[in-house]
C-alpha cells in the first residue's frame, strides 16, 4: 500500500513538472520574454503546490529545464524548444490561465485541457488575411517615408508577394533565414517592376524602401534589449543573434535584388536622394501608421479585440515621433526638432508608459500592445540609404570616402533610432516592473489564500 502511494506521489510529481514544462515551452515558442516566462512558470508551480525553495528553472532559448528536490525526491525534465514564431494571443491566454486556475480551483485535469486548447488554437488570422496586413502594414510605412497613395498601394502589393512567397517557403521546410532573403528579394525586385509603370504615381522609388519591412525583427529586438537590462545576459544574447542574422538574410535579399537589377537591367535608383522629410497632413500620417499597426499586429496574431488598441497606440507613437523630431518648418509649426532618434525614444516610451496602465483596462500583457504600436516608427529609408551605400562602392577614392561615410552616418544613424525605439519600449517596463510585480504578488497570494481557506493548500513562495 505504501509502495503504491509512492508510486502514485512520484507520478503525479512527474505529470507536475511535465505540465510546467510545456506551459513555459509555449511561452518561449511565443516569443515571450524571459521575465514573463519565469513569472508565468512560478505561479504555475504554486497552483500545483511545488514549494519555491524546491523548484529550480532554467531558461534558454532552445531548451527549458526544471529541477525539483525535496528529501525525498529528485527530479529533473528537460524540454526542447524549437518552433519559434510570435503568437501574442497565446501568451496573454497563458497568463490569464495561471490566475484563473488559482482562482477557480481547476483540477490537474483542467488545466492541462486549457493548456491544449491554447496550444491547438488557429491563429486569430488566416494565411491569406496575416499577409493582406502585412502587406498593407508596409504600404503605411511607405507613407511615413513620404510617398503618395499611388505608391502605398504599390508597395502593399510587393509586400504581399514576398509575405506569400515566405510563407510557401517556410511551409516547405527552408531555412528560416534563406527563406527571408527570398522573400526580401521578390519583394524588393517586384518594387523595381513598378517604376516602369508610366507616371503612375510621383514618388516611383518609394516602394522600394518599405516592401520587405515586413521581415523585420521587432519582437526578438525588444525582447533582447528587455533581457539584457533585466540581466538575463545567455537569452538575450541569443535573441541578439537570432535579430542579427534576420536582418543580415533581409540585407543580402535587398541587396541580390538591386544589384541583379543594377547588373542586368542598368537600373540605378537615386536612393540617397529619396528625403525623409514628412510631406503628408498630420491625419494622413496618422492613418497610416494606425493601418501599419495593426497590419503588425495580425503578424503577431493579437486578439481581434486589440487591434483597434494597436492603430491608436501607433498613432502616439508616429505623432510623438514627428513632434519631437521635426523641425518647426517641415511638418507643422510647433514640432520640437529635436531630432530622430529623441523622437523614437521619446515615441516608444510615450506608448509603454500608457500601456503600463492600459493593461489594467484591457486584461492583456503590455507588450502585446507597445511592440505592435512601435514598429510603424522604423527609420527604413535611413537603412536603405546605408544598404544602397555599401552594394554601390565606387573604384575612386574619392567617392569612395564619400561613400563610406554616408553608408557609416545612415547605418548607425538607423541603429540608434531602432535601439532607442526598443529602449523606450523597456525601460518604463524596467523601472515599473518592480511595482507591477509587488501588485501582481499581493493579487496572487490573495487568490492563493482564499484558496488554502478552502481547503486546497498551495505552497507560495515570492512570487
Amino acid at each position: 500500500m505504501e509502495a503504491n502511494t509512492h508510486c502514485s506521489s512520484e507520478h503525479d510529481l512527474r505529470r507536475k513538472l511535465d505540465l510546467l514544462l510545456r506551459t513555459g515551452q509555449l511561452l518561449v515558442e511565443s516569443s515571450a520574454n524571459t521575465d514573463r516566462i519565469k513569472r508565468n512558470m512560478k505561479r504555475t508551480a504554486a497552483f500545483f503546490g511545488l514549494p519555491e525553495e524546491n523548484l529550480h528553472i532554467y531558461i534558454d532559448y532552445k531548451m527549458l529545464m526544471v529541477n525539483f528536490s525535496d528529501a525525498e525526491h529528485s527530479f529533473s525534465k528537460f524540454q526542447r524548444c524549437e518552433k519559434h514564431g510570435i503568437n501574442f494571443t497565446a501568451i496573454s491566454a497563458i497568463s490569464k490561465l495561471t490566475f484563473r486556475a488559482v482562482r477557480e480551483d481547476y483540477s490537474i485535469d483542467q488545466f492541462e485541457e486549457e493548456l491544449n486548447t491554447i496550444k491547438e488554437r488557429p491563429r486569430n488570422y488566416s494565411p491569406r488575411v496575416t499577409a493582406i496586413g502585412a502587406a498593407f502594414a508596409c504600404g503605411g510605412f511607405c507613407i511615413q517615408f513620404g510617398c503618395d497613395w499611388i505608391a502605398f498601394l504599390l508597395a502593399s502589393i510587393c509586400a504581399y508577394l514576398g509575405f506569400r512567397a515566405r510563407f510557401y517557403l517556410l511551409k516547405a521546410g527552408v531555412n528560416l533565414y534563406m527563406s527571408i532573403a527570398i522573400a526580401a528579394f521578390v519583394s524588393t525586385f517586384a518594387a523595381w517592376l513598378t517604376t516602369f509603370l508610366p507616371g503612375w504615381t510621383t514618388t516611383p522609388l518609394h516602394p522600394l524602401l518599405a516592401c520587405a519591412l515586413f521581415i523585420v525583427p521587432g519582437v526578438p529586438l525588444i525582447n533582447f534589449v528587455d533581457d539584457m537590462m533585466e540581466g538575463n545576459h545567455q537569452v538575450g544574447l541569443i535573441r541578439a543573434t537570432n535579430t542579427a542574422m534576420m536582418m543580415v538574410g533581409m540585407a543580402f535579399g535587398i541587396a541580390f535584388a538591386l544589384m541583379f537589377c543594377g547588373i542586368t537591367f542598368g537600373f540605378k535608383p537615386d536612393i540617397m536622394g529619396i528625403p525623409m522629410v514628412p510631406h503628408h497632413q498630420y491625419w494622413e500620417y496618422a492613418l497610416a501608421a494606425a493601418i501599419s499597426g495593426m497590419g503588425f499586429s495580425m503578424i503577431f496574431n493579437i486578439p481581434k479585440r486589440l487591434l483597434w488598441v494597436a492603430a491608436l497606440g501607433a498613432i502616439i507613437a508616429v505623432c510623438t515621433r514627428n513632434f519631437v523630431s521635426l523641425r518647426p518648418d517641415e511638418c507643422c509649426s510647433f514640432s520640437l526638432g529635436l531630432g530622430g532618434v529623441i523622437g523614437s525614444l521619446a515615441g516608444s516610451a510615450l506608448v509603454s508608459l500608457i500601456a503600463l496602465k492600459a493593461v489594467h483596462w484591457l486584461h492583456t500583457p503590455n507588450h502585446v500592445i507597445t511592440i505592435s504600436s512601435v514598429i510603424p516608427m522604423v527609420p527604413g529609408v535611413l537603412m536603405y540609404r546605408a544598404l544602397y551605400s555599401f552594394i554601390q562602392v565606387p573604384v575612386d577614392h574619392e567617392t569612395l570616402n564619400q561613400t563610406m561615410s554616408a553608408a557609416v552616418v545612415n547605418g548607425v544613424s538607423a541603429s540608434m533610432m531602432i535601439f532607442c525605439i526598443a529602449l523606450g519600449v523597456a525601460i518604463p517596463n524596467v523601472f515599473a516592473r518592480r511595482f507591477i510585480n509587488r501588485n501582481k504578488r499581493m493579487k496572487f497570494n490573495k487568490l492563493i489564500e482564499a484558496r488554502k481557506d478552502r481547503g486546497d493548500f498551495i505552497y507560495l513562495e515570492d512570487l
